[in-house]
């Protein structure tokens, strides 16, 4: 697979910043030179027809001595090799001085002043002509002829061109120099957030400071100290379930440890037969709780919302119940399923979720009910699991699943921590020695995959003393909720699932 190469922002705002300014100079460099050629034509075109307008007027004032009178006039106007300058005066045919050989006529004429401007061909090389005719009093006409070579007007054009330009380039190498130093300290808010990223460790994750960060690049910011924050909550959650799993962890395996070292160590057969069986009980705890740890960390969110589906909660909890009975049975327990919505309702409750996580939910409830259950009452042991359809105060159509027993409910005391991780109120509360210390991680487990889902979870004692927890999720959306309901199995309305 090919990997577009990587783009300098730096380099691409130089580019894209100097080059348009370089070709506006190039284009007004050529705007210059095309401004200073038109301006010196003009000039240039005028002082011939200027030089051509004062012998005519010489010839004019002179009258009949202008053939031996002009002649040096002309002469020593037009002497300074500089100029280039050429000349001819004649009466069309004979020639009164000057070069015979510059022509009388031409291309590109036009008229300037009383004179007649045009270029033509002298001695092989291109010249500008200016052409005065003057009338004599005998009415013949003298021509008088002012030429010089394009090549000087070239000259004075390429003068002007770089008295034009230098100002000009140096703008340009100034305003080069602008825009690197501008692109640069616009950058500088990312070279400063790189380097504050760049400080940042695993231990130590802290917001950006926005203080001086331009409006463009809050956004980016912005995302990235949310990004930071959840990061940070993340590691957190992180490195306290990782202590307190290595803690709760700690307490099985010493003890299997211990029993282990007690097994080796008894003489007595009936001494090392117990210790056996101790070990194998602590063994079951340590495989429980890592059971639990492991449920607890697939509840984490995004960590299995790939592998949702659309189920009938209603059928999923009847099947989940069935699977408790055995040990219903043997703690002689009533166990019973009932449809609130109509016994004899049998439309399913699709939502849509995760089939293990949501079967755990309710069999970690289950398992909670007939742990802290009395273990003999005089008006029979009972957990009932309900199942109905109702909506929250949005109107958003929910499935309501309410695991409840007759035992004697949660204090209010510690109904506030029944959903945080290794909190554990047993034997706080009862003096029933056979009910087996847990971990705390039931009803966290509960919370987590419940907030996995979008739904929620809650405890409330129940009409008898004993305690009832009710779950709530969403109901999925109508479309799903057919292409479900050919293939979910009837619901049981009120089925009692174990008895004694």
């Amino acid at each position: 697979m090919q990997h577009a190469a990587a783009t300098s922002l730096r380099r691409s705002l130089l580019r894209r910043l100097a080059a348009p300014l370089s070709l506006l100079a190039l284009m007004s460099g050529l705007i210059a030179y095309w401004l200073a050629w038109q301006y010196t034509q003009h000039v240039v075109d005028r002082s011939l027809a200027d030089l051509a307008t004062a012998i005519s007027k010489q010839i004019q004032i002179a009258g009949p001595d202008a053939r031996s009178t002009v002649a040096p006039l002309a002469k020593a106007m037009f002497s300074d090799p500089s100029d280039e300058l050429i000349y001819r005066i004649s009466d069309g045919v004979h020639e009164i001085a000057g070069e015979s050989a510059l022509p009388l006529f031409g291309t590109r004429v036009r008229e300037q002043r009383a004179a007649y401007v045009f270029e033509a061909q002298f001695d092989g090389m291109h010249v500008r002509v200016a052409q005065v005719r003057v009338l004599q009093a005998t009415g013949d006409p003298i021509i008088v002829e002012v030429a010089q070579p394009l090549r000087h007007r070239y000259r004075i054009a390429a003068e002007f061109l770089v008295a034009i330009m230098m100002p000009l380039l140096l703008l340009l190498f100034a305003g080069w120099g602008i825009v690197w130093r501008v692109v640069n300290q616009q950058l500088n808010p990312l070279t400063a957030l790189a380097d504050s990223l760049n400080r940042q460790t695993h231990t130590s994750l802290e917001p950006v400071d926005e203080t001086y960060v331009p409006m463009e690049i809050k956004p980016l910011t912005s995302a990235m100290n949310a990004l930071l924050v959840r990061l940070k909550a993340a590691l957190d959650a992180q490195r306290k379930f990782i202590a307190d799993a290595a803690h709760q962890l700690r307490t099985p395996l010493t003890a299997v440890k211990l029993h282990a070292e007690q097994a080796a160590n008894a003489r007595d057969p009936n001494q090392t037969l117990v210790a056996v069986r101790e070990l194998r009980a602590a063994a079951d705890r340590a495989v429980r709780l890592s059971n639990q740890l492991l449920s607890l960390a697939r509840a984490e969110p995004g960590a299995q919302t790939a592998r949702f589906t659309e189920l009938d909660i209603a059928a999923l909890a009847f099947e989940t119940g069935a699977e408790w009975v055995p040990r219903a049975l043997a703690a002689h327990v009533d166990l019973g399923f009932q449809r609130l919505d109509g016994p004899s309702n049998d439309k399913p409750l699709v939502v849509r979720g995760n089939p293990v996580l949501l079967r755990e939910v309710i069999a970690n409830l289950l398992d909670n009910a007939l742990k802290y259950l009395p273990s003999a009452r005089l008006d029979g042991a009972n957990v009932t699991v309900t199942v109905s359809e109702t909506a929250d105060e949005h109107g958003t159509r929910l499935a309501e699943i309410a695991v409840e027993d007759n035992g004697s409910g949660v204090p209010p005391g510690l109904q506030a921590d029944l959903f945080k991780r290794f909190f554990r109120g047993d034997r706080q509360d009862t003096a029933d020695a056979s009910v087996e210390a847990g971990a705390g991680l039931g009803l966290a487990i509960v919370h987590d995959i419940m907030n996995l889902h979008g739904g929620s979870v809650r405890y409330e004692d129940a009409g008898g003393g004993g305690a009832r927890f009710v779950l709530r999720v969403p109901l999925a959306s109508a479309a799903q909720m057919s292409r479900s309901a050919e293939q979910a199995p009837p619901a049981t309305p009120h089925v009692p699932l174990a008895g004694h």
